[in-house]
Order: structure tokens, then C-alpha cells, then sequence
């Protein structure tokens, strides 16, 4: 039965992004065919023809109309700019969003919870303090202006990583050395996003296990002789990490979204840079598509959230 709410309020979720988005997109500034058609401006005719040709010059009631239609079809529409299906386009960029977002998490989780579980148990001493001043500092910042500012030091100053793309220009394949060319333009933008992301990790894992090493069991486990290292291991970190747990879920969704600003500044090829593209024009049925993608993403990871919650919680499914 909750399983069933959750998908539900899900899909609720999802109807209610794609209506507000396509009305919400509608009243973006620009006219899309002027834009287009910016540098070899046409006569009025030549513009009416692109208009009905997008379908703009329809009532809007008959553009929503089809678009959902469309949409029930799994079809999102074609591109404004690229003349290409916006499913295509998607599909094309969301491997370097995953890559990207993917390397991001799995960092910012492991050092967040190793950083907030031995603040929390040394609470007080200078690393606690070094730790938790530092990840709010570096959470408080804009994503986009700390992305600028490990551009310009390490990739323009310091010359060590490349400015911008996921590949070198006339770089090899998949081998090995092609490998190491994406993982090489991939350090910037991933430590960017790692550095925004992992305090929050911290802190509530911070918190957490400050909660735990105050509770009864632990006292219990203390005086049966158990080395403190095998007590925090074993007993505390374990029931620390249950409300991590769901951040976690829950962060896999937000970091994808913020990834339109990272990927925009290191120019790196995936959703995030075709949103910004999208927007310039502005691209309607483009910008539908990717919101329609990055919300999906959110309330997917919303969903199994509350669902591995109440596994990994009984008192949760008992109340």
C-alpha cells in the first residue's frame, strides 16, 4: 500500500512539472525564430513559415493539447536548433551527466561520512572543527563561482587539467589513452560538485552520531570491554547512517539538476550544457524534454528514498 502512494504521489509529481513547465516555458523572454535567425534576418513571410512550421502561431490551449499527446506517445518533440528528435539529443548527453554526477556522489558520499563520523566521535577537537568550518564554507558557496575559480587557478594558472569538453581534440577511442584523456577533463568539474555536495553529507552524518553516542546501547557495549574503535564501527555508525541513507537518495536527483551549472562552466557535454543551450534560444520542446528528464530524476530517487528508508528502518514500517 505505501508503495503504491509513493508511486503515486510520484506520478502526481511528474504531471504537475510537465503542465507548469510548458506554460512556464511560454513566457520565457525571446522569440525563438528571431533568434534563429538572427544572423540572416528574413522577411515577414519567411518568419511565418518557420512559426507555423514550430507550431507557434497555433493557440496555446492547441499546443499543450499536442504536446501531451505526444508525450503519451514517447515522443518530446524536435529540436529547435539541432532539427533533431529531443529523445535522441537527451539520450546522446546522458552519459556524460551520469558519468560525471555518478564520480561526484560516490566521492562526496565516501569522504562526507568518513569526515562527519570521526568529527562526531572526536567532537570538539580541532579536526571536528576544521571539518565542519570548512564543508560549510564550501556548501555556502555557488556552485558556478567555485567552478570559475578552480578554472582559472588550476586550468588557466596552473596549466594542469583542460579548460573545457570531456575530450582532447583528436583523442583516441576507448582505449586506454582515451580513457585517461576523459578522466583527465573530468577532475575539474567532478571535484566542483564534490566539494559543493559533500558537506551536507557530513554534517548530518555529523549529527547523526552525535545523537548515537549518547544512547544506552553504547554505554552497554562499553563496559562488556569492547575496544571504542569496534563500538563506533559497529554499533553506532551502523545506526548513524539510516537517516544518511535517505539523503543520499535524495541527493542523487538534486546533484543531477545542479550539474546545469558545471557542466556549463567546464562546457562538458552533458544535460546540463544542452539545458543552458536550450535556454539561449530559447528551445521549447529542448527545454521540455531536459526538465522532463532531470524531474524524473528527482522524483525517482525521492521515491525509492522513502521505500529503502522503511527497509532499512523496522520502526519506521511499525508506526
Amino acid at each position: 500500500m505505501f508503495a503504491a502512494l509513493t508511486v503515486a504521489r510520484g506520478l502526481l509529481s511528474l504531471v504537475l512539472i510537465v503542465v507548469l513547465g510548458f506554460f512556464l516555458f511560454r513566457v520565457l523572454p525571446g522569440d525563438p525564430v528571431r533568434a534563429m535567425t538572427r544572423d540572416r534576418p528574413g522577411d515577414p513571410a519567411s518568419l511565418a513559415r518557420l512559426r507555423a512550421e514550430f507550431g507557434l502561431d497555433r493557440p496555446l490551449w492547441e499546443q499543450f493539447v499536442d504536446h501531451i499527446r505526444d508525450l503519451l506517445r514517447g515522443d518530446l518533440g524536435t529540436s529547435y536548433q539541432f532539427k533533431q528528435p529531443v529523445t535522441e539529443l537527451v539520450l546522446g548527453r546522458l552519459g556524460p551527466t551520469v558519468l560525471l554526477t555518478g564520480s561526484a556522489l560516490v566521492l562526496a558520499v565516501a569522504i562526507g561520512l568518513w569526515a562527519g563520523s570521526r568529527a562526531a566521535w572526536r567532537h570538539g577537537s580541532a579536526f571536528d572543527r576544521l571539518a565542519t568550518s570548512t564543508a560549510l564554507v564550501l556548501w555556502s558557496m555557488p556552485t558556478f563561482w567555485l567552478g570559475l575559480i578552480v578554472l582559472l587557478v588550476f586550468a588557466v594558472g596552473l596549466d594542469l587539467f583542460p579548460t573545457a569538453g570531456m575530450t582532447s581534440p583528436g583523442g583516441t577511442g576507448g582505449d586506454l589513452a582515451g580513457v585517461l584523456d576523459v578522466a583527465h577533463h573530468l577532475v575539474l568539474p567532478c571535484l566542483t560538485l564534490v566539494a559543493v555536495v559533500y558537506a551536507q553529507y557530513l554534517m548530518v552524518m555529523r549529527s547523526s552520531l552525535l545523537e548515537e553516542m549518547s544512547a544506552d546501547y553504547l554505554t552497554t557495549a562499553r563496559a562488556k570491554g569492547l575496544r571504542d574503535d569496534v563500538v563506533r564501527r559497529r554499533h553506532a555508525i551502523p545506526n548513524a547512517l539510516l537517516p544518511t541513507i535517505t539523503i543520499i537518495f535524495l541527493n542523487v536527483g538534486m546533484v543531477v539538476a545542479g550539474a546545469v551549472t558545471v557542466e556549463t562552466v567546464f562546457s562538458w557535454p552533458g544535460l546540463g550544457l544542452l539545458t543552458y543551450q536550450a535556454l539561449a534560444v530559447p528551445d521549447l520542446p529542448l527545454l521540455q524534454g531536459t526538465l522532463i528528464t532531470l524531474s524524473a530524476a528527482v522524483v525517482i530517487m525521492n521515491a525509492v528514498a522513502d521505500l529503502l528508508y522503511r527497509l532499512v528502518d523496522p520502526r519506521v514500517r511499525t508506526a
